[in-house]
């Protein structure tokens, strides 16, 4: 795979050409990707995704997919096999470096050892609660630790009792020496290790201390000889800490850099946030539609090139900002009108009867698969005296500027004649059950020989041939543009963010729907065949993305 950022221009890209025009790190490029394993990814690991192995594609270096599993409570291997599949389908690879914080477990607990040896770590007899309190604020200056002027044989016997498994969680702590009165609130004798007696997924009970986040992510970078370690802003203030570790130990120490990172409106992306709406039911699992998920995005339709695409699109800044998520639906947009197959579906069918059409009579006219591309060909759809369109293309008392089929008025069908309604028939409650139409058997084709205009064409299934379906009509989740502002974000979920229709009339052509193909129902929007729930039985289909409907519009701004 290729990823052209030739033209793409931001302050990281400069960082590096800079770099490799003085030899630093022998011009070398070697990014990571570093996810915890505690859920699945989101459209914000997206971002990140594409651009530490877009830079090391780019620049012909390497990037590393590392599992920051140091936390046995929270991870589990199904995020690890999630994580593997989601990189994978975005189009990137790692060969044979796909690492885990695990693997250095011993190094790490090793270099602690190292600290406390040259006087810059202590073990601390403070509980979390006391270790809050005397860290001060930002105002005033913590308080030492009563444990701080431990000796360093004191330190190094009771680390290697903590990590023998003597003491209870909670109970102690290993924390680096630095300043509890520096303007850093994290440079204030950070925890880098705590107790704790939990099975981790790979390396069981051998170990009962874990690092931190910080002291292990530097360790990390350096023992794989990262040269840029590119993170999102919440790591900025973490920065002088990352330095600090690897300075200290006089280890290779890689660049550490800083991105803002993604966010979209009408959308939360927050692990914690996307599990709680997981383990309350809420949605249909971390891969439902609706989540930002990567794993939802596929299912609902997205494609790799239209995340790539979006991710290359809003560039790369030191400044926080929110995304339209509507940027994100154009970028879907625009990659599936080139590449989606067309077919005819009515989701709300009114019977339409061609009175002067002959009664036995089935031809079959030929349809344009994608009209943006000529080799995807031609396929046959069924044409007959019964046919159904939806009921939204029909009013019987239609406003100015409405091309669509009324009383009296012409239109096109496409691919197939002109038809124009003479009757409507209801049932008793006024519901329009059936419209009467005539056809002009010259216009095969939707075209007329004498060049009369006919502005309405609409899409169409014929009532002889056809398959139905399930078809769920996803929308926004949050009906709230920031759902995570004034109160629980939960107040603000779209219960209207999925309609399901159930009885959908599509082409028989659609029988046995193409794995992961996203076709475009003509008029309607792009559609994927559901990949948990669509069976020979019965075919479930999940919208991507709806068209732009320029009726919508005009009758939006009628209203206002």
């Amino acid at each position: 795979m290729s990823i052209d950022t030739s033209n793409a221009d931001n302050f990281i890209k400069r960082i590096i050409n800079e770099d490799n025009s003085s030899g630093k790190w022998g011009s070398r490029v070697h990014t990571r990707f570093p996810p915890e394993p505690n859920g699945y990814l989101h459209i914000g690991h997206a971002k990140s995704i594409c651009l530490n192995f877009g830079l090391a594609i780019e620049y012909s270096g390497k990037c590393n997919l590392r599992f920051d599993d140091t936390n046995p409570l929270k991870e589990e291997e199904e995020y690890v096999k999630s994580i593997i599949e989601d990189v994978s389908w975005l189009g990137f690879s790692w060969g044979i470096r796909a690492l885990f914080a695990s693997d250095y477990f011993d190094q790490m607990h090793d270099f602690a050892v190292e600290l406390i040896k040259i006087g810059k770590a202590y073990v601390c007899d403070l509980d979390p609660e006391q270790v809050k309190m005397q860290r001060g604020t930002l105002k005033k200056p913590g308080t030492n630790s009563p444990y701080r002027e431990r000796s360093i044989d004191e330190n190094i016997d009771i680390f290697a009792r903590m990590k023998s498994g003597e003491f209870a969680d909670g109970t102690r702590t290993l924390r680096a020496k630095i300043d509890m009165a520096h303007s850093n609130l994290n440079m204030r004798d950070p925890v880098m290790y705590r107790i704790l007696h939990a099975d981790h997924h790979r390396t069981g009970d051998k170990w009962c201390i874990y690092p931190m986040y910080d002291w292990a992510h530097g360790l990390e970078d350096s023992i794989e000889k990262i040269t840029h370690s590119i993170c999102t802003l919440e790591f900025e203030n973490h920065r002088p800490l990352y330095d600090w570790y690897l300075d200290a130990l006089g280890t290779y120490h890689p660049q550490q850099i800083e991105f803002a990172r993604l966010n979209l409106n009408y959308t939360v992306i927050s692990k914690r946030k996307l599990k709680r709406l997981v383990d309350d039911g809420l949605v249909d699992g971390w891969d439902d539609p609706r989540m930002p998920t990567i794993s939802g995005l596929r299912r609902r339709g997205y494609t790799p090139q239209s995340i790539r695409h979006f991710s290359e699109s809003i560039g790369v800044t030191k400044r926080d900002t929110v995304v339209d998520v509507a940027k994100l639906e154009n970028a879907l947009r625009e990659d599936l009108n080139k590449t989606a197959p067309r077919v005819m579906a009515v989701l709300d069918p009114v019977k339409v009867v061609i009175t002067n059409y002959p009664d036995e009579d089935l031809e079959y006219i030929n349809a344009i698969n994608n009209p943006e591309d000529e080799k995807a060909g031609k396929r046959k759809i069924a044409f007959s005296k019964e046919i159904y369109i939806d009921r939204a293309d029909f009013m019987e008392e239609p406003p100015k500027k409405y091309f669509r089929l009324s009383p009296g008025k012409e239109v096109r069908l496409k691919f197939a004649y002109y038809i124009t309604c003479n009757d409507m028939i209801k049932d008793s409650d006024g519901e329009i059950t059936e419209l009467r139409c005539t056809y002009d058997p010259e216009t095969r084709g939707g075209r007329s020989e004498d060049g009369r205009k006919v502005r309405g064409t609409l899409h169409w299934v014929s009532a002889k041939e056809n398959i139905k379906a399930e078809i769920r009509l996803y929308d926004r989740l949050f009906q709230s543009e920031y759902p995570e502002k004034g109160g629980d974000f939960i107040e603000n979920l779209n219960q209207e963010s999925l309609t399901i229709i159930n009885e959908a009339i599509i082409e028989k052509s659609m029988q046995s729907p193409v794995d992961n193909c996203v076709y475009q129902f003509e008029r309607t929007g792009y559609f994927i065949a559901d990949s948990k729930n669509c069976t020979d039985k019965k075919l479930v289909f999940n919208r991507a993305v709806s068209l732009r409907d320029s009726w919508a519009r005009i009758s939006k701004n009628a209203d206002k």
